[in-house]
Protein backbone atom coordinates (compact mmCIF):
# COMPACT_ATOMS: atom_id res chain seq x y z
CA UNK A 1 0.00 0.00 0.00
CA UNK A 2 1.63 3.34 -1.00
CA UNK A 3 0.78 6.15 1.54
CA UNK A 4 1.53 9.75 1.43
CA UNK A 5 2.06 10.75 4.40
CA UNK A 6 2.90 14.23 6.35
CA UNK A 7 5.31 14.32 9.31
CA UNK A 8 4.95 16.38 11.89
CA UNK A 9 6.07 17.52 15.32
CA UNK A 10 3.79 18.97 18.34
CA UNK A 11 4.41 19.77 22.11
CA UNK A 12 2.26 20.84 25.26
CA UNK A 13 4.62 23.28 26.35
CA UNK A 14 6.21 21.06 29.00
CA UNK A 15 8.23 23.67 31.60
CA UNK A 16 11.68 21.95 31.12
CA UNK A 17 15.16 22.59 33.45
CA UNK A 18 18.53 24.10 32.75
CA UNK A 19 21.77 22.90 32.74
CA UNK A 20 21.83 22.97 36.58
CA UNK A 21 18.38 20.98 37.10
CA UNK A 22 16.42 23.69 37.59
CA UNK A 23 12.95 24.46 36.04
CA UNK A 24 12.81 27.02 33.14
CA UNK A 25 10.59 30.01 33.90
CA UNK A 26 7.57 29.74 31.71
CA UNK A 27 8.25 32.78 29.64
CA UNK A 28 11.64 30.95 28.15
CA UNK A 29 10.14 27.63 27.72
CA UNK A 30 7.27 29.68 25.37
CA UNK A 31 10.46 31.39 23.42
CA UNK A 32 12.29 28.13 22.97
CA UNK A 33 8.94 26.36 21.93
CA UNK A 34 8.96 28.90 19.03
CA UNK A 35 12.67 28.36 18.64
CA UNK A 36 11.81 25.04 18.01
CA UNK A 37 9.05 25.43 15.52
CA UNK A 38 11.75 27.37 13.57
CA UNK A 39 13.70 24.84 13.46
CA UNK A 40 10.88 22.10 12.68
CA UNK A 41 10.49 23.97 9.29
CA UNK A 42 15.05 24.41 8.54
CA UNK A 43 15.13 20.04 9.01
CA UNK A 44 11.93 19.53 6.22
CA UNK A 45 8.91 18.69 8.30
CA UNK A 46 5.49 19.55 6.96
CA UNK A 47 3.65 20.42 10.39
CA UNK A 48 4.62 22.44 13.52
CA UNK A 49 1.52 21.46 16.51
CA UNK A 50 1.13 23.41 20.07
CA UNK A 51 -1.35 22.15 22.56
CA UNK A 52 -3.57 24.24 24.98
CA UNK A 53 -2.75 23.82 29.19
CA UNK A 54 -3.65 26.03 32.04
CA UNK A 55 -1.05 24.73 34.77
CA UNK A 56 2.29 25.27 36.09
CA UNK A 57 3.98 22.19 34.03
CA UNK A 58 2.78 23.58 31.04
CA UNK A 59 3.87 26.52 29.63
CA UNK A 60 1.68 27.21 27.17
CA UNK A 61 -2.27 28.34 27.55
CA UNK A 62 -2.46 30.55 24.06
CA UNK A 63 -0.94 28.00 20.84
CA UNK A 64 -2.45 30.35 18.40
CA UNK A 65 -0.05 33.05 19.77
CA UNK A 66 2.72 30.88 20.20
CA UNK A 67 1.79 29.23 16.59
CA UNK A 68 1.57 33.09 14.92
CA UNK A 69 5.58 34.00 16.66
CA UNK A 70 6.48 30.95 14.81
CA UNK A 71 4.51 32.00 11.53
CA UNK A 72 6.39 35.17 11.42
CA UNK A 73 9.25 33.39 10.93
CA UNK A 74 8.76 30.47 8.46
CA UNK A 75 7.15 30.40 5.00
CA UNK A 76 6.34 26.55 4.65
CA UNK A 77 5.53 24.52 7.40
CA UNK A 78 1.82 24.08 8.39
CA UNK A 79 0.67 25.75 11.66
CA UNK A 80 -2.01 24.10 14.46
CA UNK A 81 -3.00 23.34 17.65
CA UNK A 82 -2.45 20.13 19.55
CA UNK A 83 -5.32 20.07 20.89
CA UNK A 84 -7.52 23.47 21.06
CA UNK A 85 -10.16 22.65 24.40
CA UNK A 86 -13.61 23.74 22.70
CA UNK A 87 -15.67 23.08 25.43
CA UNK A 88 -14.23 25.83 27.86
CA UNK A 89 -13.58 28.49 25.19
CA UNK A 90 -15.90 30.78 22.64
CA UNK A 91 -15.78 29.00 19.42
CA UNK A 92 -16.18 32.38 17.57
CA UNK A 93 -12.90 33.81 19.24
CA UNK A 94 -11.65 30.54 18.27
CA UNK A 95 -12.34 30.47 14.77
CA UNK A 96 -11.48 34.20 15.07
CA UNK A 97 -8.16 33.36 16.57
CA UNK A 98 -7.00 31.01 13.94
CA UNK A 99 -8.36 32.92 10.54
CA UNK A 100 -5.87 35.36 11.93
CA UNK A 101 -3.27 32.87 12.23
CA UNK A 102 -4.04 31.49 9.01
CA UNK A 103 -3.97 35.16 7.46
CA UNK A 104 -0.56 35.77 8.66
CA UNK A 105 0.58 32.63 7.71
CA UNK A 106 -0.78 32.75 4.26
CA UNK A 107 -3.16 29.59 4.43
CA UNK A 108 -1.10 27.31 6.70
CA UNK A 109 -3.19 27.48 9.81
CA UNK A 110 -5.34 24.20 10.83
CA UNK A 111 -6.92 23.34 14.11
CA UNK A 112 -7.74 20.22 16.45
CA UNK A 113 -10.51 20.44 18.60
CA UNK A 114 -10.94 18.21 21.64
CA UNK A 115 -12.82 18.15 25.16
CA UNK A 116 -9.63 18.14 26.74
CA UNK A 117 -7.92 15.33 28.95
CA UNK A 118 -6.98 17.81 31.28
CA UNK A 119 -9.96 19.66 33.29
CA UNK A 120 -8.20 22.76 34.81
CA UNK A 121 -9.76 25.57 31.86
CA UNK A 122 -13.75 24.62 33.36
CA UNK A 123 -13.40 26.24 36.39
CA UNK A 124 -10.84 29.06 35.71
CA UNK A 125 -13.29 30.24 32.64
CA UNK A 126 -16.21 29.15 34.63
CA UNK A 127 -17.64 26.08 33.26
CA UNK A 128 -19.04 23.44 35.19
CA UNK A 129 -17.46 20.03 34.45
CA UNK A 130 -21.02 17.97 34.75
CA UNK A 131 -21.70 19.98 31.23
CA UNK A 132 -18.36 18.26 29.49
CA UNK A 133 -20.37 16.62 26.67
CA UNK A 134 -22.87 19.08 25.75
CA UNK A 135 -20.38 21.52 26.04
CA UNK A 136 -18.68 20.18 23.91
CA UNK A 137 -21.53 18.85 21.25
CA UNK A 138 -22.94 22.31 21.28
CA UNK A 139 -19.77 24.17 20.97
CA UNK A 140 -18.42 21.56 18.16
CA UNK A 141 -21.36 22.44 16.42
CA UNK A 142 -21.04 26.70 16.23
CA UNK A 143 -17.66 26.03 15.13
CA UNK A 144 -18.80 23.80 12.61
CA UNK A 145 -21.22 26.46 11.35
CA UNK A 146 -18.84 29.07 11.05
CA UNK A 147 -15.95 26.90 9.20
CA UNK A 148 -19.09 26.98 6.27
CA UNK A 149 -18.47 31.27 5.81
CA UNK A 150 -21.01 33.70 5.49
CA UNK A 151 -23.47 34.62 7.65
CA UNK A 152 -23.85 32.67 10.34
CA UNK A 153 -27.48 31.43 11.97
CA UNK A 154 -27.38 28.81 14.87
CA UNK A 155 -28.70 28.51 18.20
CA UNK A 156 -27.63 25.49 20.92
CA UNK A 157 -28.15 25.27 24.56
CA UNK A 158 -24.82 26.72 26.19
CA UNK A 159 -25.35 30.36 24.72
CA UNK A 160 -27.31 32.81 23.29
CA UNK A 161 -28.37 32.23 19.51
CA UNK A 162 -26.62 33.98 16.18
CA UNK A 163 -28.99 35.33 13.59
CA UNK A 164 -27.35 36.47 10.68
CA UNK A 165 -23.46 37.24 12.03
CA UNK A 166 -20.84 37.57 9.63
CA UNK A 167 -17.80 36.64 11.66
CA UNK A 168 -14.61 38.61 10.81
CA UNK A 169 -11.84 38.17 9.44
CA UNK A 170 -12.96 35.61 7.29
CA UNK A 171 -10.79 32.97 5.94
CA UNK A 172 -9.18 33.90 2.63
CA UNK A 173 -8.75 30.79 1.34
CA UNK A 174 -12.49 30.20 2.75
CA UNK A 175 -11.41 26.58 4.36
CA UNK A 176 -9.38 25.70 7.81
CA UNK A 177 -8.45 22.30 8.22
CA UNK A 178 -10.17 21.25 11.47
CA UNK A 179 -9.45 17.83 13.29
CA UNK A 180 -11.07 16.20 16.03
CA UNK A 181 -9.02 15.31 18.68
CA UNK A 182 -10.25 11.56 20.06
CA UNK A 183 -8.33 9.75 22.59
CA UNK A 184 -10.53 6.60 22.68
CA UNK A 185 -14.28 7.33 22.19
CA UNK A 186 -16.51 5.64 19.50
CA UNK A 187 -18.80 8.38 20.14
CA UNK A 188 -16.12 11.29 19.12
CA UNK A 189 -15.47 8.86 16.14
CA UNK A 190 -18.68 9.20 14.55
CA UNK A 191 -18.93 12.75 15.71
CA UNK A 192 -16.03 13.67 13.53
CA UNK A 193 -17.01 11.82 10.63
CA UNK A 194 -20.28 13.21 10.73
CA UNK A 195 -19.06 16.79 10.76
CA UNK A 196 -16.89 15.98 7.85
CA UNK A 197 -13.70 16.83 9.69
CA UNK A 198 -10.29 14.84 9.55
CA UNK A 199 -9.71 12.38 12.76
CA UNK A 200 -6.66 12.77 14.92
CA UNK A 201 -6.12 10.10 17.44
CA UNK A 202 -3.97 10.43 20.20
CA UNK A 203 -1.93 7.57 21.06
CA UNK A 204 -0.47 7.48 24.39
CA UNK A 205 -0.55 3.67 25.97
CA UNK A 206 -0.85 0.56 24.19
CA UNK A 207 -0.15 -0.94 20.16
CA UNK A 208 -1.04 1.74 18.33
CA UNK A 209 -2.51 -1.04 16.21
CA UNK A 210 -5.12 -1.81 18.36
CA UNK A 211 -6.89 1.53 17.38
CA UNK A 212 -7.88 0.05 13.81
CA UNK A 213 -11.42 -0.39 14.57
CA UNK A 214 -11.93 3.34 15.38
CA UNK A 215 -10.26 4.21 11.77
CA UNK A 216 -12.58 1.36 10.26
CA UNK A 217 -15.63 2.60 12.28
CA UNK A 218 -14.48 6.80 11.20
CA UNK A 219 -14.99 5.09 7.37
CA UNK A 220 -17.38 3.56 7.98
CA UNK A 221 -19.18 6.61 9.34
CA UNK A 222 -18.04 8.88 6.59
CA UNK A 223 -19.66 6.21 4.18
CA UNK A 224 -22.77 7.01 6.06
CA UNK A 225 -23.12 9.88 5.59
CA UNK A 226 -22.13 10.20 2.11
CA UNK A 227 -18.54 11.90 2.52
CA UNK A 228 -15.59 11.22 0.78
CA UNK A 229 -12.77 9.36 2.79
CA UNK A 230 -10.92 12.11 4.86
CA UNK A 231 -7.67 11.82 6.14
CA UNK A 232 -6.88 10.37 9.34
CA UNK A 233 -3.61 11.28 11.68
CA UNK A 234 -2.18 9.99 14.84
CA UNK A 235 -0.28 11.92 17.62
CA UNK A 236 2.10 9.99 20.17
CA UNK A 237 5.08 10.81 22.43
CA UNK A 238 8.75 9.78 21.42
CA UNK A 239 12.25 10.51 21.58
CA UNK A 240 15.21 10.41 18.84
CA UNK A 241 18.71 9.82 19.57
CA UNK A 242 21.39 8.44 17.63
CA UNK A 243 21.27 5.02 18.91
CA UNK A 244 18.29 3.07 20.86
CA UNK A 245 19.87 3.03 23.98
CA UNK A 246 20.80 6.80 24.17
CA UNK A 247 17.17 7.40 23.40
CA UNK A 248 15.53 5.47 26.22
CA UNK A 249 18.12 6.16 28.80
CA UNK A 250 17.31 9.85 27.58
CA UNK A 251 14.00 10.28 27.67
CA UNK A 252 12.73 8.15 30.62
CA UNK A 253 13.67 10.15 33.72
CA UNK A 254 11.70 12.91 32.06
CA UNK A 255 9.25 10.38 30.76
CA UNK A 256 8.35 8.82 34.51
CA UNK A 257 8.64 12.17 36.20
CA UNK A 258 6.25 13.32 34.08
CA UNK A 259 3.49 10.24 33.78
CA UNK A 260 4.31 10.17 38.31
CA UNK A 261 3.12 14.02 38.60
CA UNK A 262 -0.20 13.36 36.34
CA UNK A 263 -0.64 9.84 38.02
CA UNK A 264 -0.76 10.88 41.05
CA UNK A 265 -3.57 13.11 40.47
CA UNK A 266 -5.54 10.05 38.24
CA UNK A 267 -4.45 7.10 40.30
CA UNK A 268 -2.12 5.89 38.19
CA UNK A 269 0.49 3.12 39.07
CA UNK A 270 4.24 4.31 39.33
CA UNK A 271 6.32 3.71 35.64
CA UNK A 272 8.34 1.43 35.93
CA UNK A 273 11.30 0.49 33.91
CA UNK A 274 10.15 -2.68 32.70
CA UNK A 275 6.67 -1.27 32.00
CA UNK A 276 8.61 1.88 30.09
CA UNK A 277 10.34 -0.76 27.64
CA UNK A 278 7.43 -2.68 27.15
CA UNK A 279 5.97 0.59 26.13
CA UNK A 280 8.54 1.10 24.02
CA UNK A 281 9.25 -2.13 22.59
CA UNK A 282 5.09 -2.74 22.14
CA UNK A 283 3.35 0.15 22.61
CA UNK A 284 2.69 4.02 21.98
CA UNK A 285 6.26 5.42 22.78
CA UNK A 286 8.10 5.73 19.52
CA UNK A 287 11.83 6.04 21.10
CA UNK A 288 15.18 4.59 19.80
CA UNK A 289 17.18 5.75 16.65
CA UNK A 290 16.33 6.49 13.73
CA UNK A 291 15.64 3.44 12.20
CA UNK A 292 14.11 2.35 14.94
CA UNK A 293 11.57 5.37 15.04
CA UNK A 294 10.90 5.28 11.13
CA UNK A 295 10.08 1.93 11.07
CA UNK A 296 7.85 1.74 14.11
CA UNK A 297 5.96 4.87 11.97
CA UNK A 298 6.04 2.74 9.10
CA UNK A 299 3.82 -0.16 10.73
CA UNK A 300 1.32 2.26 12.33
CA UNK A 301 0.67 3.88 9.39
CA UNK A 302 0.36 1.15 7.26
CA UNK A 303 -1.99 -0.33 9.76
CA UNK A 304 -4.05 2.40 9.83
CA UNK A 305 -3.73 3.90 6.74
CA UNK A 306 -2.18 7.46 8.32
CA UNK A 307 -2.06 10.64 6.43
CA UNK A 308 -0.14 12.27 9.19
CA UNK A 309 1.78 11.28 12.13
CA UNK A 310 2.86 14.38 14.65
CA UNK A 311 5.35 12.78 17.22
CA UNK A 312 4.90 14.45 20.93
CA UNK A 313 8.80 15.70 21.54
CA UNK A 314 8.82 16.87 24.76
CA UNK A 315 8.20 14.97 28.16
CA UNK A 316 8.13 16.79 31.15
CA UNK A 317 11.24 18.08 32.43
CA UNK A 318 13.23 17.07 28.76
CA UNK A 319 16.38 19.68 28.27
CA UNK A 320 15.66 22.01 25.18
CA UNK A 321 19.50 20.94 24.05
CA UNK A 322 17.29 17.03 23.70
CA UNK A 323 14.51 18.38 21.97
CA UNK A 324 16.49 20.44 19.25
CA UNK A 325 18.42 17.28 18.60
CA UNK A 326 15.50 15.23 18.77
CA UNK A 327 13.98 17.78 16.12
CA UNK A 328 16.96 17.73 13.90
CA UNK A 329 17.10 13.71 13.61
CA UNK A 330 13.16 13.19 13.15
CA UNK A 331 13.38 15.59 10.28
CA UNK A 332 16.81 14.80 8.76
CA UNK A 333 16.73 11.27 8.94
CA UNK A 334 13.33 9.96 10.02
CA UNK A 335 11.12 11.64 7.52
CA UNK A 336 12.65 10.62 4.96
CA UNK A 337 13.43 7.07 5.60
CA UNK A 338 9.41 7.11 6.31
CA UNK A 339 8.42 8.56 3.11
CA UNK A 340 10.53 6.27 1.41
CA UNK A 341 9.36 3.31 2.76
CA UNK A 342 5.62 4.39 2.45
CA UNK A 343 6.33 5.28 -0.99
CA UNK A 344 6.73 1.78 -2.08
CA UNK A 345 3.77 -0.42 -2.70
Amino acid sequence: MVLVIELGVDTFGDVTVDADGRPLHQAQVIRDVVEQGVLAEEVGLDFFGVGEHHREDFAVSAPDVVLTAVAARTERIRLGSSVTVLSSDDPVRVFQRFSTLDAISRGRAEVTLGRGSFTESFPLFGYDLADYEVLFSDKLDLFAALLRGGPVTWSGSTRPPLTGVTVHPPLESGTLRTWIGVGGSPESVVRAASYGMPLMLAIIGGDPVRFAPFVELYHDALREHGREPLPVGVHAPGHVAATDEEARDRFFPHYQAMTARIGRERGWPPMTRAAYEAEVAEGALFVGSPETVAAKIVRTARALGLSRFDLKYSAGTLPDAAIRSCIELYGREVAPAVREALSQA
